[in-house]
């Protein structure tokens, strides 16, 4: 029998696991960053909405589905923060379709994305020729990311949480060698305890794992990437200063 008490119960079940299922899962379910995100979204607002208006279903049976699937969210995510491999699986890599100012033919049917929508998504970032694109890829919620041949305000992640990102080595030129030399330049004997590695106007600036529990800071190489091996390092603290002088 129909019940409004028992639809406000779910209504107020429903809401108040959404908060804490956001809360716990990251805010990347505000603003979805992969089809998996996507997915969840959609899976937790038509298990509580075909369950709320449903009288056969019981609070305690809706209860145990959101916990069920709740349950399988954190465990995935779980395992795509400790494990690489499983986050590519679910999440996908981006895909490459404009690489050193070249076209990719295949990777544009790979990204199920045509010549003429391509040119528009350009022309809505303000890029009113191809020429201008050193690099361009898809990324995996299906925005475009564009590098301008005359941008140099861009910062390229080489290593996000131990993995190495060959696809921005490449388009430096460079290969892991170089890069473990330059960690091993700083101090750091594994790429694994690297956190995260950004490059950007000829720095590169990495963040290992145990960040917080160090005392000295982080060591930036300056010179520029392309025109010189042998880093030269300096300190944040040095920076700060800079930037407040």
């Amino acid at each position: 029998m129909f019940s409004y008490m028992d639809v406000a119960i779910k209504l107020v079940i429903g809401l108040i696991c959404l908060v804490i299922f956001i809360n716990m899962s990251g805010k990347g379910n505000l603003a979805p960053l992969s089809a998996a995100d996507q997915i969840q979204n959609y899976v937790l607002g038509g298990i509580i909405g075909g369950v709320i208006y449903n009288p056969d279903i019981t609070i305690m049976q809706f209860l145990i589905v959101l916990l069920i699937w709740s349950g399988l969210i954190i465990t995935m995510r779980i395992l795509k923060t400790k494990n690489s491999e499983v986050r590519k699986w679910i999440d996908g890599d981006p895909i490459v379709i404009v690489n050193k100012g070249r076209m990719i033919p295949k990777n544009f049917k790979k990204a199920n994305l045509s010549v003429t929508d391509f040119a528009t998504m350009l022309r809505m970032q303000d890029i009113y020729t191809i020429k201008d694109v050193s690099r361009a890829q898809v990324e995996q919620n299906g925005h475009l990311t564009v590098l301008k041949k005359d941008n140099e305000r861009l910062g390229f992640i080489l290593v996000a949480e131990g993995s190495i990102d060959y696809d921005m080595l490449d388009l430096m030129d460079k290969d892991e060698q170089w890069l473990v030399d330059v960690f091993r330049n700083m101090g750091i004997e594994s790429k694994e305890d690297v956190f995260c590695a950004e490059y950007y106007k000829g720095s590169i600036t990495v963040y290992t794992d145990d960040m917080e529990k160090q005392t000295s800071p982080v060591a930036v190489m300056r010179k520029t990437l392309f025109e010189a091996d042998e880093p030269c390092f300096t300190t944040m603290q040095s920076l700060c200063d800079g930037w407040e002088r």
